[in-house]
C-alpha cells in the first residue's frame, strides 16, 4: 500500500514527515516494531513478578515521591492516577496538526521496545491518528524536563477514556468516542502511564512543524529578496561567487548562488551606471539569509536525532538485563535549538522589513510609499508600520527561554529546560516572519512595476504573474489589510519541491 507510513527501524526526517502530512498516509506497525514492543513487555513483566526492589515509576511514586513503594495490586491504578493527575494544561488550545504529530512522534518512541508498553496500548496511539481522533491538548503546562508531562498527558487521556477531542470537526467527550467505535478503554499497567507522560514529544512537533515551514520561508526570503533587488535597482556585483568562496560559510555561498540563478537574464539586473554601493539590507543578503539557513540546518540535525530517540523513563534495556532511570526525557537540546531557530528567523524578518523601508522612501526614482499619486494616497506607507511592529514582537519573542530555569517536584526537578516555551514562541516567530514577507512581497512586486518597460528574470516575471492572480497592483488606496491575507494565502499554495527545502 502506497498510502501506508510504516512504524520501523528507519530514520524520520523532515521529508518523510512532510510526506505523511501531506499525502495523508495512514500509520502502521511492522512486524519487527511489533516484536520490540511485545519483547519489552514481557522482558518487564518478569522483571516485576521476580523482583521486590523498588524500580522508579512502576512500583514507586513519581517525582519527589520516588522513595515511595507502591503495592504490586496497585501498578494499574497508579498508572491511571498519573494520566489524570498531571492533565494540568490551560491556555490556548495547541493546533490539531501539531497534536497530530505528537501522536506519530509518540508511537515512534516507544517502537524501540525500551518501554515496555503493551501493543494495543502503542495501536491505540495509532488509532487516534488515523481516524482523526485528535486530542484536545493545551499550550501551557511543561515545564520541559521531566519530559512534557501536562500536554502529554492530555494526549493520554483518551486512551482510558477521559478528556475531550476533536472528532468530525466536533469536540466530543473521549468515552463518547470510544463507545461509537466500539473501543473498549485501556487499561494502563505497570509504567505505561510513565512511558506515555515523559518525553518530548510536544517541544519536538512544535520544532518539527515551525521547522518545515520555517525551511519554505527561508527559500521565499531569498526569492521575495530577488524581487526587492531588482526593484531597488541593485548592484548585482555583491553576489560574485569570488565574494563568497573567500567566506565560505554553507548558507552564504547558497544564498548567493540563488540569488545569481532566479535574477538570471534579468534586463534590470544587467543594466550599467548603478549604484556602487547599496544598503546592507539589499548587500548583505547572503551573509544574513545565509546564517539564517545555517542555523536552520543546525536545528533540522537536532531534531532529527530528537525525533529517533526514546525519551521516556525508565528505560528498559533487555539484553543487558537492566532498568535504568536516567534523563532523557530533559528537554535542554531541543530548547536551545528552538531558541535559535527564533533568533535565526527573527532576523529573516529584521532584514526584510528594512528592504521594504528602502522601497518606500522615493529613492532609485520609486515614488514615496509606492504610489502614483502620492500625498491623497498614502499608498505603502502602512504596511510598513506593520512589518515595523511584528519585527519588534519578534525580537521579544526570541529572548532565548533555555536560559531560565524554575525548581519543582518538591526540589527533585530542580533544572528544567522550559523548551515548551521555547517551542510555542518559536511557531509565533514563525507565523510573524510570514507575515513580514508577504508586506515585503507587496511593497517588492509593486516597486518592479515602476521599473516597465525593463523586465526582470523570467522566473521573477513568472512568480509576479502567478502572484497578481490574487493580489492586482495597487493604483489607488485600498484595503491591505486585505492584501496581506491574500499574500499568506498565497504562501500556502506554492508547492514548493522539499529537495530544495531540505
Amino acid at each position: 500500500m502506497t498510502n501506508v507510513h510504516y512504524i520501523n527501524a528507519e530514520l524520520l526526517d523532515l521529508a518523510t514527515i512532510k510526506s505523511i502530512i501531506e499525502e495523508h498516509k495512514v500509520l502502521e506497525l511492522s512486524k519487527e516494531v511489533i516484536l520490540n514492543i511485545e519483547k519489552s513487555k514481557k522482558y518487564l513483566e518478569k522483571k516485576i513478578l521476580n523482583n521486590s526492589e523498588p524500580i522508579y515509576g512502576i512500583n514507586t511514586g513519581f517525582g519527589s515521591l520516588y522513595n515511595v513503594k507502591i503495592a504490586s495490586d496497585e501498578l494499574a491504578k497508579l498508572q491511571e492516577n498519573i494520566v489524570m493527575s498531571h492533565a494540568c494544561g490551560t491556555g490556548n488550545l495547541v493546533p490539531k496538526e501539531i497534536v497530530k504529530l505528537m501522536l506519530l512522534l509518540k508511537v515512534q518512541s516507544l517502537s524501540y521496545g525500551y518501554s515496555g508498553v503493551q501493543l494495543k496500548t502503542v495501536q491505540r496511539l495509532i488509532d487516534l491518528y488515523n481516524l482523526d481522533i485528535v486530542p484536545l491538548i493545551y499550550e501551557l503546562g511543561s515545564l520541559g524536563a521531566s519530559g512534557d508531562l501536562a500536554p502529554l498527558a492530555h494526549m493520554a487521556l483518551p486512551l482510558i477514556g477521559k478528556g475531550e477531542v476533536y472528532y468530525q470537526n466536533e469536540i466530543c467527550p473521549s468515552k463518547d468516542i470510544l463507545k461509537k467505535l466500539d473501543f473498549e478503554p485501556i487499561n494502563l499497567e505497570a509504567k505505561e502511564g510513565l512511558a506515555l507522560l515523559n518525553g518530548t514529544q510536544f517541544m519536538s512537533a512544535y520544532g518539527i512543524f515551525s521547522l518545515i515551514k520555517s525551511h519554505k520561508l527561508s527559500y521565499l526570503s531569498d526569492l521575495i529578496s530577488c524581487i526587492s533587488i531588482d526593484a531597488f535597482n541593485c548592484n548585482m556585483s555583491p553576489f560574485d561567487p569570488l565574494v563568497h568562496l573567500v567566506r565560505p560559510h554553507r548558507g552564504q555561498v547558497k544564498t548567493a548562488e540563488r540569488v545569481l540563478n532566479l535574477l538570471e537574464g534579468s534586463e534590470i539586473g544587467n543594466q550599467k551606471n548603478k549604484s556602487i554601493q547599496d544598503p546592507y539590507s539589499f548587500r548583505c543578503i547572503p551573509q544574513v539569509h545565509g546564517a539564517s539557513k545555517d542555523t536552520i540546518a543546525f536545528v533540522t540535525k537536532t531534531f532529527k536525532t530528537e525525533i529517533n530517540s526514546v525519551t521516556d523513563n525508565p528505560n528498559i534495556f533487555m539484553e543487558e538485563d537492566k532498568i535504568i532511570s536516567g534523563g532523557n526525557f530533559h528537554g535542554q537540546p531541543l530548547a536551545m535549538a528552538l531558541d535559535y531557530l527564533g533568533i535565526a528567523l527573527a532576523e529573516l524578518g529584521n532584514i526584510s522589513e528594512r528592504r521594504t523601508y528602502q522601497l518606500i522612501a522615493g529613492l532609485r526614482n520609486l515614488p514615496p510609499f509606492l504610489v502614483k499619486k502620492p500625498g491623497i494616497n498614502s499608498g505603502f506607507m502602512i504596511p510598513q508600520y506593520t512589518a515595523a511592529s511584528i519585527v519588534s514582537q519578534n525580537k521579544q519573542l526570541a529572548t532565548p527561554a533555555s536560559i531560565d530555569s524554575i525548581v519543582s517536584s518538591n526540589g527533585q526537578e530542580d533544572h528544567v529546560s522550559m523548551g515548551a516555551n521555547a517551542a510555542t514562541k518559536c511557531l509565533q516567530i514563525v507565523n510573524n516572519l510570514e507575515r513580514i514577507l508577504a508586506i515585503e512581497l507587496m511593497n517588492a512586486s509593486q516597486a518592479l512595476s515602476f521599473r516597465n518597460p525593463l523586465k526582470s528574470s523570467s522566473s521573477i516575471e513568472n512568480f509576479i504573474k502567478s502572484y497578481r492572480k490574487e493580489v492586482p497592483l495597487v493604483e489607488k488606496d485600498r484595503i491591505l489589510a486585505k492584501d496581506i491575507e491574500k499574500t499568506i494565502l498565497f504562501f500556502d499554495s506554492l508547492n514548493i519541491d522539499h529537495k530544495i527545502l531540505f
